[in-house]
């Protein structure tokens, strides 16, 4: 692997990161961009050649993620939960979770609390991929 290609890889990392951190907040790809180092669209492609997905994908994905252990581990409403994630539309993160989960959120809610499992398992276990999600766009893949 060559030095630019680590350079750019450290530089995905490091706004990957701060969207796990802060995937409940506003995110825009400009400021994701800056803490890259490189412009709006470069920071897209090259977000998507490191990762499989693009920017926007993989935060939906996230929000989903904790909507999912949100759902199934405590008591708060759909709505709720659609808030704490970052979703500002019930209808938007209903029909993301749909797309992610297979399932809309009630349905996934009524399986029940989680199995007393130590939290990695769990979290591998009900964690979304990319393989199975819904393309962004009809007629497009969401593989590489």
């Amino acid at each position: 692997m060559s030095r630019a290609s680590e350079d750019s890889n450290r530089r995905m990392l490091r706004a990957r990161d701060a969207m796990d951190r802060s995937y409940a907040e506003p995110l825009d790809v400009a400021a994701l961009a800056r803490l890259a180092h490189v412009s709006g669209a470069h920071f897209i492609r090259t977000f998507k050649e490191t990762f499989g997905e693009t920017p926007h994908r993989y935060l939906q994905r996230r929000r989903v993620e904790r909507a999912m252990f949100l759902l199934r581990s405590t008591d708060r409403t759909v709505t709720d939960v659609c808030t704490a994630v970052g979703f500002s539309s019930l209808g938007t993160f209903s029909r993301v979770f749909a797309e992610v989960v297979g399932e809309p959120p009630s349905a996934y809610r009524r399986r029940g609390p989680l199995a007393p499992v130590p939290s990695c398992f769990g979290m591998r276990w009900l964690r979304p991929s990319e393989k199975t999600a819904v393309p962004e766009k009809p007629g497009t893949d969401v593989r590489p």
